[in-house]
């Protein structure tokens, strides 16, 4: 047991030297293009609530 447990511990190390790590200035592209797209489906989501807001109003008044 305590075997596979360190097979399993040198099998990470030796993958996590295999990633490919992000440069700091990627990272921040990264972050700016998802904070961009989660404002702009946020936003779709509100119109798209408010539209359907005014339809169901508009039914049932």
């Amino acid at each position: 047991m305590i075997g596979k447990i360190k097979e399993f511990a040198n099998d990470v190390v030796k993958e996590m030297k295999k990633v490919s790590w992000p440069s700091k200035e990627q990272l921040k592209e990264s972050t700016i293009v998802v904070i961009i797209t989660t404002i702009i489906i946020t936003l779709i989501v509100l119109g798209i609530d408010k539209v359907m807001d005014l339809v169901i109003k508009g039914i049932f008044s």
